[in-house]
């Protein structure tokens, strides 16, 4: 009976690492890469490169890749700026090199590096969410590389725990990390993938289109999974060190935030980092957490501003 009942789980979860690679065959057919491929390091980083004129520089935030962004922002500003989104390591398409940590600091070096390959000079760089608290770390660790830094709804202070909607990421040790990514965490997001983008965009509406054009169903990959529970899972490690240095920064910096975000609470992330940073420029609005996708235009302004503020 003992043998009977291995074989039946070996079964099992061969069935279920199965399913996992089918169904990330499926998503990537329905939502292919958009942009180019630009080996870092060992890391293969894609990325999109629109318009011409002063550069800005996308980061997507936990669980995103930069279809967040050309959903309907990055054709805003093409016209005026050179635009570059990218997917991080580890999201969307882009692949951490093989010693990689998923720390906000290692990423921001790879990022650095990125934007020094590409010619960018000293971009304002846009960070959405975790890629915020990204974007913080490029400006504090390589601050050459950084005329402004326009936040959006971004992680910037430690977490006391997870937001409900990526409770199920957090999970510390590796080995259980890669065995759930390739057993159960993509049958239960499909279950569950509904629910949580609900409240990602509370109180607004998640767009109908969002798992294809918004990429919403790149997350549905046992990659993307591993991927974003590591960012989880390190991130408060960096924000330790970091969040004492913010009142060292120079450059510019502004912070738009929905005043009904679910996931990260303005007052605790926004209004905390304005005591740190004094001119920091600080704008609330009515909305939720994935503004970039659901007031594109309130977005584009405010990128503006900032850019106005770099070149002063």
């Amino acid at each position: 009976m003992f043998g009977l009942a291995i074989a039946l789980l070996l079964i099992l979860v061969g069935g279920l690492a199965g399913y996992a690679a089918y169904s990330a065959r499926r998503v990537e057919a329905a939502a292919p890469p958009l942009g180019r491929f630009l080996e870092i390091d060992g890391a293969r980083i894609h990325y999109v490169d629109k318009g011409a004129g002063p550069a800005l520089f996308m980061i997507h935030g936990l669980a995103g890749q930069l279809r967040n962004f050309t959903y309907s922002l990055v054709d805003r500003l093409a016209g005026e700026f050179r635009v570059v989104a990218v997917d991080r390591p580890g999201s969307g398409y882009s692949t951490p090199s093989a010693d990689a940590s998923a720390g906000l600091r290692a990423q921001a070096a790879t990022l650095a590096k990125v934007i020094a390959a590409l010619n960018l000079e000293r971009p304002v760089i846009v960070g959405h969410s975790m890629g915020g608290a990204i974007a913080l770390a490029v400006a504090l660790d390589h601050p050459d590389r950084v005329g402004a830094l326009a936040l959006i709804a971004p992680l910037t202070q430690v977490m006391r725990a997870p937001p409900p909607a990526f409770r199920g990421l957090d999970i510390p040790w590796a080995g259980v990390r890669w065995i759930a990514a390739w057993t159960l965490a993509i049958p239960v997001a499909m279950i569950t993938s509904r629910r949580a983008l609900k409240e990602v965009f509370a109180p607004e509406r998640t767009p109908a289109d969002f798992g294809t054009a918004g990429g919403a169903l790149l997350g549905l990959r046992p990659a993307a999974f591993n991927g974003a529970s590591s960012d989880l899972t390190a991130a408060n490690r960096d924000l330790e060190v970091m969040s004492p240095r913010y009142g060292s920064l120079r450059v510019p910096v502004g912070i738009l935030a929905g005043r009904g975000d679910h996931i990260l609470d303005y007052q605790v992330q926004d209004e905390v980092l304005k005591q740190q940073i004094l001119d920091l420029d600080l704008e609330i609005v009515d909305g939720g957490h994935m503004l970039p996708v659901t007031q594109p235009g309130v977005c584009a302004d405010f990128i503006r501003r900032t850019a106005k503020r770099a070149r002063r």
